[in-house]
């Protein structure tokens, strides 16, 4: 990553929180659209630690419940591949992100989740997706070692789905935003100044203060502290997930290796590397400290090894490697994104609350909220569905596909 600059004065575009999320509309705004004001990113710890972005599980998929998430997911996907091209800097080609597109497996062991994966995968090719449905017999012939006794349905990506290098993407986008002349200020946002129902100037924990022709709210877990700068109610906080990676005694053959498979338990599974990464939705799920990432080992014992070692024999003998927590930014309303501006509060722009999925989406959402920052509307990709209306009229988004 650049050095950051010092907190100019003023800037027509202040961005809260410089994750991917943040650091793509600064890209999208300056690089890909051609904005001519100046866009200031503010974050507050450059090395991404502890940012969800570091902390993922990197993963992109098309089997979602909504359309709108669907969208996102097709031309994340699609960025992905273009990476050389799309963030090349003067004669420099942009990095190979790595995306793996091995797919997505979600299984089934009930009638209600079969029905789930029925109505989701119409939904999917409704919206372009290529999602296949696959019997037991059929889930057993791709992959042999999986047990598929107890299984009713499968439903498996074999394009646009699957993970990639994300620590790369996040700093394709930030060094394609500062080329083109973002900038990145190292600091916190501590508050919003506000002067006739709009947003004058953002305040930082330094003391400093940049005052703003709009702002952008894409803080991650910190979103809902920040709306309530703006004296706004957001339901989004920080929810904590453990990851744990792992080897296997005895490895699937490498032409059977799983993809990202979904367990009727709720635990996930892919391979990273020579290895496996996964995790689970924990049993009880409170929001947690801002500071709080203390990994639930249990989980491991408890949850992931026993449901993988009974899904196939391969994972019966494992050694744990490594593993952390990160968080997801949720949304307590429907547990989708919130996208655009509020209605009262108008140069306040929002880009948050994805819970889990703002990786995969950060492109399509940096696009979106660029679009809107320049021209006061979405010109590709409307993401209307994701605005503050849903939440002030009481009409839940629900995004039913959380892994």
């Amino acid at each position: 990553m650049s050095q950051p600059s010092a907190p100019p004065a003023s800037s027509d575009v202040v961005i809260v929180g410089g994750g991917v999320v943040g650091a793509a509309i600064s890209c999208w705004l300056k690089a890909f659209l051609g904005f001519p004001g100046s866009v200031t990113v503010i974050e507050r710890d450059p090395s991404y630690a502890r940012a969800s972005t570091a902390l993922s599980a990197a993963g992109l998929r098309r089997q979602f419940s909504t359309p709108v998430s669907i969208a996102l997911s097709r031309y994340g996907a699609e960025v992905l591949r273009a990476a050389p091209t799309l963030f090349a800097i003067d004669d420099e080609p942009g990095p190979d992100l790595n995306f793996r597109e091995d797919g997505y497996l979600m299984l089934a062991a009930s009638p209600s989740q079969e029905a789930a994966i029925r109505a989701n995968h119409a939904v999917q090719t409704a919206a372009g997706a290529e999602t296949l449905l696959l019997t037991p017999d059929e889930i057993a012939a791709r992959w042999p070692h999986l047990r598929t006794h107890d299984l009713t349905l499968g439903a498996f990506g074999p394009r646009g789905e699957g993970w990639f290098d994300n620590m790369g993407f996040l700093t394709a986008v930030s060094r394609r935003a500062r080329a083109a002349g973002a900038r990145f200020v190292t600091d916190e946002a501590s508050g919003f100044e506000m002067q006739g129902g709009r947003v004058a100037a953002v305040t930082l924990a330094s003391g400093a203060r940049i005052a703003c022709g709009s702002a952008v709210v894409a803080a991650g877990p910190r979103s809902g502290d920040a709306a309530a700068w703006a004296g706004l109610a957001l339901p989004v906080g920080p929810r904590k997930r453990t990851i744990f990676v792992f080897d296997c005694a005895t490895p699937p053959d490498p032409a059977t290796r799983p993809p990202m498979m979904i367990d009727p338990s709720g635990v996930f599974c892919r391979p990273e590397g020579r290895f496996f990464l996964a995790g689970a939705p924990p049993v009880e799920d409170p929001e947690v400290a801002l500071d709080d990432f203390d990994p639930r080992h249990e989980e491991f014992e408890e949850i992931v090894w026993p449901a993988l070692a009974e899904r196939s024999e391969v994972f019966e003998a494992i050694r744990l490697q490594r593993f952390w927590a990160g968080h997801y930014e949720w949304n307590a309303f429907d547990r989708n994104g919130v996208v655009g501006p509020h209605p009262d509060v108008a140069n306040l722009v929002f880009a948050t609350g994805f819970s889990g999925h703002g990786l995969q989406h950060a492109a399509g959402v940096g696009r979106g909220v660029a679009e809107w920052l320049l021209h006061g509307g979405y010109r590709s990709l409307d993401l209307a569905p994701l605005s503050w209306a849903r939440l002030l009229e009481n009409r839940p988004l629900v995004e039913t596909e959380i892994i």
